[in-house]
């Protein structure tokens, strides 16, 4: 038993462990925004899905000599996918389709690994089912989210803040292999368990197949709800955490602590109390239901925007009481272990089921973030079919279903608001809204809830340069700095909708460095700043790290008297352009006393002592401007 328990453990430690790492690795070839987290979520799940069928599937038509014979084989395969590191062939060039590339990348540099820890779980836990009661089987279900959860946690604590990329590869890939090695010895070992049993005498084997036959058989209802609860956890774990990263930042530990919530269920429904788990409907359901309507409400609340003080705890703590229902339930509800992966494979669909929803089926259905309401309601009313014979609980769950239904339409009407055009990509969701009177009319673009630029449409001065940009501003200081010596050339890291082209001129060069083409094509119809530039303006479509380090290699430094640094995924930072090694790339882009801004305003992150202690480490000089115009317009 401790060596199957160990093996399950480590297996699940590893599973979880190296999504985080290989996420970091990619995550600044594809813009560093929460949708490249998501989409590997949706990798993750789908692979998991796939190891919980294999395991089915083995388990429940090979002989136990052959279950052994193939799963040693493909972990001995599995060995020529290490050491995990991203190759630079896989790195995009700016027109692929992000989710696709990203998929694509993660099975050829972890496809079989993770598709083998995926199953070891089940796997292992069929070969054993018949030496041990049902509750300490499933209760290594609650081990195997254990160690996940601890992988996890081992991250952003350990690993993170002492290992550099390449070294948490090499140490994970090495762990893997032991692994390997123990998994293929419990293999080993349980076929011969599993032959030896084969040979009992038949009194005793009908005994067993006696108890196994007492078993009820899951019915549709059964299956039905299995994968309900399961996708809408799911779905809820990935639309939260969309919901919280994309407006704060988009960095590894916002990733961590809503699936650190989501295991953490796991773990709590299928242990402790003789295995029954933590979870009780009665002294659950009432506090789950409140914190779900109080999530449906501040998606609205204050234009959307909550102080992360309350939006952070608010979010994390809704989410683990929703997924506490959600694997609560799939708790109570599990079949005896004559059908265990049977249950595990449902779950797992559900999972996968959930994460297609997000990751690819949203972005390309939806034209802004609806599944997040969607989600709740749906919490609402599930809990309403669960309890409808329950006098007590079914008028709080009626009172919760019409709340978040109510909710969802005043997020949905409060997004349209003003609304002429709103479309959604992997990169996030764009919305161009107009406000204001006859003579003072102003078209603003958003990226989630904000403002990433105005306009003001029938004014005299409408081609004057506004909101962050004004010419007070530290980038307007800068631009007329380098402008009086003659023509420039300038590099802007983030288009918005192009006021930054208001300051060209005839003779200047403008290079924008976009990662979403939807920009471009929303700045160039509906503003007119990028039309009426004088100077020669082009577009470079892409992560602009990754554009500037192959302009770099191909053509040298481009010798840019100012190169402008703001880029922002709604309020979130893609963070691997701030970083030291950034600065550096960019400084050898510039002209002798070239000037680097960067945009540090943020709602949540005081970046000022960031760029400080990088400025003194680059050997550069840094200067502070804080600009605040009189002129409403052009206030930022």
């Amino acid at each position: 038993m401790l060596l199957f328990a160990s093996t399950i453990l480590l297996s699940a430690f590893l599973l979880f462990l190296v999504q985080p790492i290989i996420a970091k690795q990619i995550l600044p070839w594809f813009g560093g925004t929460s949708a490249v987290w998501t989409t590997c979520m949706v990798f993750f799940q789908v692979v998991l899905l796939g190891g919980y069928a294999y395991a089915h599937a083995l388990s429940s038509r090979a002989s136990p000599r052959n279950q052994a014979r193939v799963h040693i084989a493909l972990l001995a395969a599995s060995l020529a996918f290490l050491p995990i590191l991203a190759r630079e062939a896989f790195k995009p060039v700016g027109d692929e389709d992000a989710a696709l590339s990203i998929l694509w990348l993660l099975a050829a540099t972890i496809g079989l690994p993770y598709f083998l820890l995926s199953s070891t779980g089940p796997l292992l836990q069929r070969w054993i089912a018949h030496r041990f009661p049902e509750k300490t089987v499933y209760r290594l279900f609650a081990l195997s989210n254990f160690g996940s959860l601890l992988g996890l946690l081992a991250f952003p604590f350990l690993i993170e803040p002492f290992a550099p990329t390449a070294t948490q590869a090499y140490a994970w890939s090495a762990a893997y292999a032991l692994f390997a090695l123990a998994c293929a010895v419990t293999a080993w070992q349980a076929q011969r368990v599993l032959t030896a049993r084969a040979g009992e005498p038949a009194a005793a084997a009908g005994a067993v197949a006696a108890l196994d036959a007492q078993a009820a058989a899951p019915g549709l209802r059964d299956y039905a709800l299995w994968l309900a609860l399961a996708a809408l956890g799911s779905v809820l774990l990935l639309s939260t955490t969309s919901h919280i990263t994309q407006n704060i930042a988009s960095v590894p530990f916002l990733w961590v602590l809503p699936l650190t919530m989501y295991l953490l269920t796991f773990v709590l429904a299928f242990e402790g109390r003789g295995g029954r788990g933590w979870y009780e409907r009665r002294w659950w359901l009432l506090p789950t239901l409140l914190l779900v309507v109080a999530m449906s409400w501040a998606l609205s609340a204050s234009r959307g925007v909550l102080d992360i003080g309350v939006a952070v705890p608010l979010y994390c703590a809704g989410l683990f009481f929703a997924c506490m229902f959600c694997h609560g339930e799939l708790a109570h509800a599990k079949p005896a272990p004559r059908y265990l992966t049977h249950f595990y494979l449902t779950l797992s669909a559900g999972g996968a089921l959930g994460g297609l929803a997000v990751g690819l089926l949203a972005p390309r259905v939806f034209p802004a973030y609806f599944e997040l309401p969607l989600a709740l309601f749906a919490l609402a009313a599930i809990a309403s079919w669960l309890v409808v014979d329950n006098r007590t609980l079914i008028g709080p769950a009626l009172i919760a279903s019409a709340a978040t239904a109510y909710s969802g339409w005043q997020y949905v009407d409060f997004v349209q608001q003003g609304t002429i055009v709103m479309q959604r990509s992997f990169h996030g969701t764009l919305r161009v809204r107009e406000t204001g009177s006859e003579e003072q009319q102003v078209r603003r673009l958003l990226h989630g809830v904000i403002m990433h630029g105005e306009q003001f449409t029938r004014a005299d001065d409408r081609l004057e340069p506004g909101t962050y940009y004004a010419r007070s501003s530290g980038i307007g200081l800068a631009i007329a700095a380098r402008q009086a010596a003659g023509p420039v050339a300038m590099g802007f890291v983030g288009l918005g909708v192009g006021t930054l082209s208001a300051y060209g001129r005839a003779g200047d060069l403008l290079r924008f460095y976009e990662l979403d083409p939807q920009v471009i094509d929303v700045a160039q119809r509906h503003f007119t700043y990028l039309g009426a530039s004088r100077a020669a303006i082009e577009f470079v479509i892409g992560d602009a790290r990754l554009s500037l380090e192959r302009e770099l290699s191909r053509g040298g430094p481009r010798g840019y008297d100012v190169l402008a640094i703001d880029a922002f995924s709604s309020d979130s930072i893609p963070v691997h352009l701030i970083t030291r090694e950034a600065i550096e790339l960019y400084a050898r882009h510039l002209a002798p006393d070239g000037i680097i801004a960067v945009h540090i305003s943020n709602r949540f992150l005081d970046l000022k002592p960031v760029l400080a202690n990088i400025a003194r480490a680059t050997g550069l000089a840094a200067q502070l401007v804080s600009d605040s115009p009189q002129d409403d317009r052009t206030a930022s």
